[in-house]
């Protein structure tokens, strides 16, 4: 009673009060803000597992990172610079490629104006190690072809059928038909491996997760990774917190807070 802890929830964190099994909580480091916890654990858990646990990233090896500026985003950005030698390329939109620079992209490609695959190619023609993909449909065969032999792409989730404030029949039926399908003997022939990854369905792994989060805090004690909160919005106000995301506008983790901080209310005041 009274520790602080990071929860990990499927749903239902937008309120002021909520029950979790306790086997979902995890002690809040030392010097940890509530609001880098808030951002800490799925994305954190997230890009690590995707890294490490099926992507086996090791020194001198190159990945692609989808929406490079959003919370997985940035969380992989800063795991890849825990590992020698890893050269990074990051899709965002023009605005965002100077913060992905500063925090270790090597190659930021705007997707919006360029086709990425053909950017990546010139770089590094033979493809990469590992694709990061958030994206799905059509994405994902474009993924699975930048690798190089032995590599992998991990897919975990299917922005593509996001693509504004209602939802779009037309995108989700284009999604759906350009799905990436491949078989047994065409993985065979190509010597690269296919993943799939939803934290949400690794519910009752416990020791698995908890092992996870011991490695993370560690790496956060020891300087290594810091969650990078891009803003912080009170529950009122969590129609303008979610545009901030629908328009891509936001470069780490937005956060939802009951109210307003101190200091924005005492501005409200004056």
């Amino acid at each position: 009673v009274g520790d602080k802890v990071m929860v990990l929830a499927r749903s239902g964190l937008w309120q002021e009060v909520v029950t979790v099994p306790a086997s979902q909580t995890f002690p809040v480091p030392e010097g940890m803000s509530f609001e880098e916890a808030a951002a800490l654990l799925v994305n954190y858990i997230t890009a690590y597992m995707i890294l490490f646990d099926f992507g086996n990233l090791r020194p001198n090896q190159s990945v692609l990172i989808h929406m490079a500026a959003g919370g997985v985003g940035t969380a992989a950005i800063q795991l890849c610079k825990t590992v020698e030698n890893v050269t990074i390329f990051g899709t965002a939109s023009a605005s965002k490629h100077e913060a992905l620079k500063e925090s270790g992209v090597a190659h930021p490609i705007d997707y919006r104006t360029m086709d990425y695959a053909e950017e990546v190619r010139k770089i590094s023609p033979k493809g990469v190690d590992i694709v990061l993909d958030p994206l799905g449909g059509s994405d994902t065969t474009k993924a699975f072809n930048l690798l190089k032999p032995m590599g992998k792409v991990i897919t975990y989730g299917v922005a593509n059928l996001v693509t504004g404030q209602k939802k779009n029949l037309m995108a989700m039926a284009k999604t759906w038909w350009n799905q990436f399908s491949i078989n047994a003997l065409q993985l065979l022939h190509q010597n690269k491996a296919v993943c799939g990854y939803h934290l949400g369905y690794l519910d009752e792994e416990v020791e698995l997760i908890r092992n996870v989060v011991a490695k993370l805090v560690n790496l956060y004690t020891q300087g290594k990774i810091k969650p990078k909160i891009d803003s912080v919005w009170p529950f009122d106000q969590v129609a303008e917190a979610m545009r901030q995301m629908q328009e891509k506008k936001n470069v780490g983790k937005v956060i939802l807070v009951p109210e307003a901080p101190k200091e924005e209310s005492k501005k409200a005041e004056n």
